[in-house]
């Protein structure tokens, strides 16, 4: 990989780091269901207008879109709002990884190799030592909801696997067209109208910079980027990247709102993303980092 390129998959971790903050910072007076259905809305149109539609079942596209629409962002505002730190979001989002580990051997009949037993193993721990933070940026519902919301990002992942599209852009924009109807949905039934009536009141200049951010630099601009990376490099080079992603969130949240970054919390990111980080390699690479490390 040449450093532009490097730089560029750097700054965009980055940018789905700060994206936690960015949520953050949409909430006041707006719900979070109505929060992520306008980020949606706005990334699908009039963008949906230029891009092909991807030749798969239209299941696929619905269930990425539910999933991915609702059940990972719709789910992780939500924890955002009920008083998880953006960092913390972002960290224990990345336990989709388990979730995926365990649905691929389920689902998908994949093997389950040492190295990704162990890497879970050190990753579970991390999350352990994260549930124990007590300075006020976890509670039992926002965990709950990232939770939820790291499961639902594996089945987003079982479906585009199983869909076989050969554009993942493509295939991600058009699922998304399904996530707006149901989020305003859940967002009346939870609610009621009062949600939209005062929907241009609570529109402040930093909810409409948050929903543009979350929209087109997050959503466009990031998967835009990050397929492209795809494409061109292995996925075992680009996919490790995504472990700067709690780092720029916590780092955004303490700069943003003074989320105090405690021993506690480098801990358990620490843990979390070494995890990771041992479950991408095979045991012949683990063994000789160890060694190296000894």
């Amino acid at each position: 990989m040449n450093i532009k390129d490097y730089a560029l998959c750097i700054f965009i971790m980055a940018i789905w780091g700060i994206n936690f903050s960015m949520v953050k910072l949409g909430l006041n007076g707006i719900d979070p269901m109505l929060l992520t259905g306008l980020r949606f809305t706005l990334a699908v149109i009039p963008a949906i207008f230029f891009v092909k539609k991807p030749d798969v079942h239209l299941f696929y596209l619905i269930g990425y879109g539910l999933t991915f629409g609702v059940g990972v962002w719709g789910l992780s505002t939500w924890s955002i709002s009920s008083g998880l730190s953006p960092g913390m979001a972002a960290l224990l989002l990345q336990t989709n990884v388990i979730f995926g580990l365990c649905l691929g051997w389920f689902l998908l009949k994949e093997s389950v190799t040492p190295s990704r037993l162990i890497g879970s193993l050190i990753s579970l721990s991390g999350l352990a030592v994260g549930l124990m933070v007590t300075d006020g940026s976890v509670n039992v519902q926002g965990v709950v909801l990232i939770l939820v919301a790291a499961f639902a990002w594996s089945i987003s992942g079982i479906l585009i696997k199983k869909s076989n599209t050969k554009n993942a852009f493509a295939f991600t924009l058009w699922s998304m067209l399904f996530a707006p109807i149901p989020l305003f949905l859940i967002s009346y039934f939870q609610i009621g109208a009062s949600a939209f009536t005062t929907l241009l009141d609570n529109l402040t200049g930093m909810a409409v910079f948050s929903i543009l951010y979350q929209a087109y630099a997050t959503t466009l601009f990031g998967y835009w980027i990050w397929n492209r990376m795809i494409v061109l490099y292995p996925l075992s080079q680009v996919a490790p990247f995504t472990l700067l992603v709690p780092i720029f969130a916590i780092l955004g949240s303490n700069i943003l709102f003074q989320e105090a970054i405690s021993l506690q919390k480098v801990l358990g990111c620490s843990l979390i993303t070494f995890g990771l980080l041992i479950g991408s390699f095979s045991l012949k690479r683990v063994r000789s980092l160890v060694q190296l490390i000894m």
